[in-house]
């Protein structure tokens, strides 16, 4: 039986009761990782949790909102009343939507880019100080080809845009250690959200891609949830022992 590569790693994974973070769960669990699981919606999240301790996973699931600060306590607190340590952190929950700039009101603005950019930041941070003094570590942030081809909503582009900035950002300034930090940018990519996304049901309509059609061409297949899992896990494990401030682009080349 070949090794696993994640194993007796704890990693924690945001957003993770359905589509690609759940799928990133699932691989990670194949490969030996423990897990910490969050997720806004509890019911969701525990049908994860039943699925996965069946199959003889070891993993918590914690009910918090990324934006809350006192959510994202809780859940560190719980990392390391079970596990003692964190190893790999993914930051994978995140908002989509299509409000045009001209929609855009300041409400929206800042509960979009509290999720997708702010949540991120306080995990990070927390991370860090379990990854700092042990000198190991690995931050995979989710980004999009939003961040490089802007044609969903203004908010959402903008967060994922930062995203990738601030994954080359804490890279420099953990060059000279052993905690590496990455991103995956998914394509388009065939989980619920996608799915809610092209039948223009996301906060904003179609209004959006409509306008994108003057700039982007959807060439298919599109990508399967599996594919930017297999990219985390590249990242995650030794494979991607020397790969940092990367932004890793998995869209079957729909976005070159």
């Amino acid at each position: 039986m070949e090794s696993q590569m994640l194993k007796e790693k704890v990693a924690l994974i945001t957003g993770a009761s359905y589509g690609i973070g759940e799928t990133i769960a699932k691989v990670f669990a194949e490969e030996g990782a423990k897990l910490v699981l969050t997720a806004r919606h509890g019911e969701k999240l525990n049908a994860v949790i039943r699925d996965l301790s069946a199959r003889g996973v070891e993993a918590v699931g914690v009910t918090a909102d990324i934006r809350s600060a006192e959510d994202t306590k809780r859940v560190f607190d719980t990392v390391l009343q079970n596990y003692g340590t964190l190893d790999i952190l993914i930051n994978n929950a995140a908002i989509g939507e299509q409000k045009l700039i001209d929609d855009l009101d300041d409400e929206w603005f800042e509960h979009v880019i509290q999720t997708n950019l702010g949540g991120p930041v306080r995990y990070i941070r927390e991370a860090l100080k379990i990854f700092l003094p042990k000198n190991d570590g690995v931050i995979i942030n989710i980004s999009s080809v939003n961040g490089e081809r802007p044609f969903c909503g203004a908010a959402y582009t903008a967060s994922k845009g930062a995203i990738n900035t601030l994954t080359k950002n804490i890279a420099m300034r953990l060059i000279h250690t052993n905690i590496r930090c990455n991103a995956v940018a998914p394509g388009a990519t065939v989980t619920p959200a996608h799915l809610t996304n092209k039948a223009g049901e996301q906060p904003g309509g179609a209004q959006m891609l409509e306008y994108s059609k003057n700039f982007v061409y959807f060439p298919g297949p599109e990508c399967e949830a599996l594919d930017q899992a297999y990219a985390c896990l590249y990242l995650a494990s030794k494979m991607g022992k020397a790969v940092k401030g990367q932004v890793l682009q998995v869209c079957n080349g729909a976005f070159l």
